[in-house]
């Protein structure tokens, strides 16, 4: 609270305007500038003959103060403090005495005041050359003394304000620095709220506690007081005498408990203008402030200002980095959820994973309503315990418009209530107290709804509710992903289920084993195949072949080469003639139905006592291999590749499998997969990997592919791989089989 009446100095009034001193001018005014002191005495007992009126206004004696009196008797207190020995000394000695910065207690018309000097004693000696007296010259340090304080106790106080120390501290330590450097002073700090229009106490360590709980929050304007006035016209405001200034009229009985009789209030300004609190200086008395006490106020309200906004920053900096730290969390919580809403290619497993997610981080209880079948049906619910979950998944939404789901699925609106959900419910066993419904839409289509339930005194602000909206954005999104993903799988395996043998056919003289595993993930229809079938005369066909591309293209080219095959191999004489047809059907394909090549190896084995007799043509593919007792060794056989030239080079090569050898062939897949360092798994291995005391086809399979993942590390494959393995056994001759 501080003042508005005109004080009884010319120069001063109610407000301090646009006249304010420079920092320059405070300290100034503060510490004065330094006054040059000459006095002279005579004879031993040190009569004082002459002296100028800087001595006797330093030294604390009115102008009515006479020479011709010793300067014991002028000045007693002198005595006690040893400086009348000194005069002694040097009168005695004739030796001149320096003292610096000398400490003095003087006392006159005045309270006694500490004072400091430098002076120097001189002997005055006549003609003779005799000591006559003692001259006195001296510099009064006293300022320089209180301008060192100052500036150290000043310094601390910007030091303590660079370490960010809490503005609390830095404001009591100014308030005590003030306070010892003015005798009589009770300094209050008061901090404007954000809106300018109402003050908080700051500081008032030597203010009563129930005078600062009285203002702490009094309104900034005209009349309010000494600090609501400096805050409201910011300027300072100077009351000389509570008892009699209307300022005070609404405070003047608090003010008396207190006893508090003057206020001088400044307003503390940034640099822009805006008002952060008011500076006050309280005195028991009734008192007008002089030069120094407006200066010390500016000096120190401009360090409150330093303080109040650095800390006005640090409070804005750690507020940037809270919601930076919120909006870090927020993005950590919806990528740690994209991933587990997209870690499983079950859409039901997608809106369960939804509910894990929702409760308890965004609510106690959560729900998820799909509509499946023109039907609202429940898919997953999260509670604190079992029974809650259990009593929450019992509940089935009713497609109604007093039902929030229903309300939430017609409009594809989010709805949010600090009430139960309207319908029936079990919201009173698991006291329910408000809701958040959001649509799970995807591509235009609202696939469901996420409820979102209270309970007791938990509440939902707006960032929940934007959280919960972008996870039912993401979760529909995943889950939309997850049917197509299913419904591509499916197609996919249905399809290359067609365009390859749905069982082994049992073989006379022979085993079989086959093996094929898509690259990727299976959405796509492979391009490698088998397939083995039987011709009229006991011969049996196979072949293994790889297309060249995936999905539907490569999907006709397989159908393409199988369907010929079979067509044309009962009625052409040897393997040749039937890859050569192969070849034709490939060239004089519609453009619209691909124009990839082909590589595949054609084979014809019949059965005999001996094992099994094969002819086989190899057109452009892996060398199949021959595994025997001694071994694995490539069948070498010439051809180029299918479906580039009308003519492709093409030859046959028979070999005999006697019980117990095999014959394997494989696609690229195999021999290109490749390790952690990218290198290929290779021929050498492959034959490595069959080893000759493998004598049963799907021994011979387990060991190829079981080296194979064991190479790859189990990672994923680049490429189709496709492997049919033919065994001979002993069997009767010529055995036909339908």
């Amino acid at each position: 609270m501080h003042e508005a009446t005109t004080p009884q100095r010319p120069g001063i009034s109610s407000q301090i305007d646009a006249t304010r001193p420079t920092a320059e001018e405070d300290l100034r005014a503060l510490f004065g500038e330094s006054t040059a002191l000459f006095a002279s005495t005579a004879g031993p007992a040190h009569l004082l003959e002459a002296a100028n009126p800087a001595f006797f206004t330093a030294v604390g004696r009115s102008a009515r103060s006479r020479t011709g009196l010793p300067i014991g008797e002028l000045m007693p207190e002198l005595a006690e403090q040893g400086f009348i020995t000194l005069l002694d000394r040097v009168y005695r000695t004739g030796r001149p005495h320096i003292g610096r910065d000398a400490r003095v207690l003087l006392g006159g018309d005045r309270p006694v005041r500490e004072a400091f000097f430098d002076f120097t004693y001189e002997p005055r000696r006549d003609t003779g050359g005799n000591v006559m007296g003692v001259r006195m010259i001296g510099v009064e340090t006293t300022q320089v003394k209180h301008a060192q304080r100052l500036t150290a106790e000043h310094r601390a106080l910007l030091e303590q304000i660079a370490r960010q120390a809490p503005l609390g501290d830095v404001l009591e330590g100014m308030a005590k620095v003030l306070e010892d450097l003015s005798p009589g002073v009770l300094v209050s700090v008061l901090l404007a709220d954000a809106d300018g229009r109402h003050l908080r106490h700051g500081t008032a360590p030597s203010l009563p506690d129930f005078y600062n709980r009285a203002i702490d929050g009094i309104a900034t304007g005209d009349g309010v007081g000494s600090c609501g006035t400096a805050a409201h016209r910011r300027q300072s405001v100077i009351v000389s005498d509570i008892a009699t200034d209307p300022f005070w009229d609404d405070f003047r009985d608090l003010a008396d408990r207190a006893q508090l009789a003057a206020c001088w209030s400044t307003p503390i300004l940034a640099r822009d203008g805006q008002l952060l609190g008011t500076f006050a200086m309280y005195h028991r008395t009734p008192r007008a402030p002089d030069e120094a006490d407006l200066a010390l106020a500016g000096v120190f309200a401009g360090t409150a200002a330093l303080a109040i906004e650095r800390h006005h920053a640090e409070q804005a900096r750690l507020a940037a980095e809270a919601r930076e730290k919120a909006a870090r969390d927020d993005l950590a919580f919806l990528l740690h959820a994209s991933a587990e809403l997209s870690a499983d290619l079950d859409h039901a497993q997608t809106f369960q994973r939804l509910a894990a997610l929702c409760a308890p981080n965004l609510a106690p209880l959560c729900a998820v309503d799909i509509v499946d079948g023109g039907r609202v049906r429940r898919i997953a619910t999260a509670a604190p315990t079992e029974d809650e979950r259990q009593l929450l998944a019992s509940h089935i939404p009713v497609y109604h418009d007093d039902d929030a789901v229903a309300r939430v699925l017609t409009s594809a609106l989010t709805e949010v209530a600090r009430r139960t959900p309207t319908g029936p419910g079990p919201w009173e066993e698991l006291d329910v107290t408000g809701y958040v419904c959001v649509p799970l839409t995807d591509r235009g289509q609202t696939l469901g709804a996420l409820t979102l339930l209270n309970t007791g005194s938990h509440v939902f602000d707006g960032h929940a509710v934007a959280l919960a909206e972008e996870l039912a954005r993401r979760a529909a999104t995943a889950a939309h992903n997850a049917r197509q993903y299913t419904q591509r799988v499916a197609l996919a395996r249905d399809l290359q289920a067609g365009l390859l043998l749905p069982d082994l056919p049992g073989l006379p003289g022979a085993e079989l084993a086959t093996y094929y595993h898509p690259a990727g993930e299976g959405l796509e229809i492979g391009g490698d195949f088998y397939d083995v079938f039987p011709l009229d005369d006991g011969r049996w066909a196979f072949m293994l072949g790889d297309v060249c591309g995936r999905g539907a293209l490569a999907a006709t080219t397989t159908a393409l080469v199988r369907h010929t095959a079979r067509a044309v191999a009962p009625f052409l004489p040897d393997p040749q003639a039937v890859v050569q047809a192969v070849n034709r059907a490939l060239t004089n394909r519609h453009g619209s139905h691909g124009t990839g090549f082909v590589t595949l190896t054609y084979g014809q084995f019949t059965p005999t006592d001996g094992g099994l007799d094969i002819d086989l043509v190899r057109a452009g593919h892996t060398l199949p291999v021959h595994l025997t007792a001694a071994g694995a060794r490539p069948v070498e056989s010439s051809g180029s590749l299918l479906g580039v030239v009308n003519s492709p080079e093409l030859s046959t090569r028979r070999i005999r499998l006697t019980p117990g050898e095999s014959l394997v062939l494989y696609t690229d897949g195999i021999t290109e997969a490749r390790d952690i360092a990218g290198e290929q798994f290779g021929e050498d291995r492959l034959a490595k990997a069959l080893t000759p005391s493998l004598d049963r086809a799907p021994a011979v399979l387990e060991a190829l592919t079981r080296a194979v993942h064991a190479f790859t590390g189990g990672r994923d494959i680049e490429d189709d791989q496709a492997v049919l393995i033919l065994t001979a056994r002993r069997c009767c001759a010529q055995s036909r089989v339908p």
